[in-house]
């Protein structure tokens, strides 16, 4: 399996590495060997109440153990009840930060050879 890692973080802008392929997004989804564009106009997201179950649904079909939801950089994009009970019902593990904080978690989770998936915000 492909490695994904989250290697910087500026504002409007993310860089992920697949096996070392540089991808550069806005905000991203990524999983075990991928990552794509997160358009919040896919699902109609905005900061309140925040990520949408149909954000996360994507990232659930990889099969991941846990899931790291970047919030952003000022920690104001929300994250719905919903999409954390979801999260709860199926048992996979949920780390919540701000986003710099969670792209740690994301690439720490990853390093020690967990499968992990997360939906990252890189403004506020």
């Amino acid at each position: 399996m492909a490695e994904t890692l989250i290697t910087s973080l500026s504002w409007g802008n993310m860089e992920v590495s697949i096996d070392g392929e540089k991808r550069v997004f806005k905000d991203c989804k990524v999983w075990p060997g991928g990552a794509r564009e997160w358009r919040w106009g896919e699902t109609g997201t905005h900061h309140t109440p925040g990520i949408q179950p149909a954000d996360i649904e994507e990232i659930l079909e990889k099969d991941v153990d846990e899931i790291v939801l970047g919030r952003g950089q000022l920690g104001r994009l929300g994250v719905s009840s919903e999409t954390e009970e979801i999260l709860r019902n199926r048992g996979v593990a949920c780390h919540i930060e701000k986003t710099r904080k969670a792209i740690a978690m994301f690439n720490k989770l990853t390093k020690e050879g967990k499968r992990v998936g997360g939906v990252f915000h890189s403004t506020c």
